[in-house]
């Protein structure tokens, strides 16, 4: 690892191990200070799930009981994913579950008793992009599902809209930025649970609806 650089460089680039798999990329992890998000978080919420997945589902960064627990997608949003998930026929032992951003973000609020999630930056989300492209390097899915706005800029570009995009599977561009298809890994952008569960009564049950849609795009894509 190399050193020298700050979190001000936001970049976490020198923090990713130069060999070693998942647990070491994780140990190593716990340590970043690729961007300012570390100062206030509780620790680094890394990825979890099947290391030989052949799908991979990218969220946006950790909530408040993730970063508690240290666990990806374990709140409320994770617990409807995971209904969506069965319901569209995908065993969630045989995926693995990240977050393009690994550290909490948010605001406290005035009594200091509820922490507020607050939407990483494109600057933050660039920081921790190496995290993610090691992840995809070591599972090697087949395909990946990014859920939400954030997920979605991270691996296809800052011109990605959800709503223009969704349920539509296209190659995952080569991580070094020149627009040429990354292998034969294709994405599937759809929309984050927490926007399912923060959406009106009136339009909660077609937004859910959506999602497993989705998702039964990617069962299909799998073969």
């Amino acid at each position: 690892m190399s050193g020298g650089r700050g979190p001000e460089s936001y970049d976490a680039t020198p923090f990713p191990p130069e060999r070693g798999g998942l647990p070491a990329h994780r140990r190593a992890a716990e340590g970043c200070r690729g961007c300012p998000l570390y100062r206030e978080a509780t620790g680094t919420v890394f990825g979890r799930g099947a290391s030989d997945a052949r799908l991979m589902l990218v969220g946006e960064q950790p909530g408040d009981q993730e970063d508690r627990e240290g666990r990806a997608f374990v709140g409320p949003a994770g617990r409807l994913l995971t209904k969506a998930l069965r319901e569209a026929g995908i065993d969630e032992d045989e995926v693995y579950v990240t977050n393009a951003v690994k550290h909490f973000k948010f605001t406290a609020e005035k009594t200091g008793k509820r922490r507020v999630h607050k939407a990483p930056t494109l600057r933050e989300t660039r920081a921790c992009r190496p995290w993610l492209l090691a992840e995809l390097r070591l599972v090697r899915p087949e395909l990946v599902v990014t859920l939400g706005a954030t997920a979605g800029r991270s691996l296809l570009g800052p011109s990605f809209r959800v709503g223009e995009a969704r349920g539509v599977p296209v190659p995952l561009p080569d991580p070094e930025g020149d627009g040429e298809a990354e292998g034969d890994v294709r994405v599937v952008p759809t929309l984050h649970p927490s926007a399912v569960l923060r959406a009106r009564d009136q339009d909660r049950e077609e937004m859910y609806a959506g999602l497993v849609a989705d998702l039964r795009v990617a069962v299909e894509e799998l073969g």
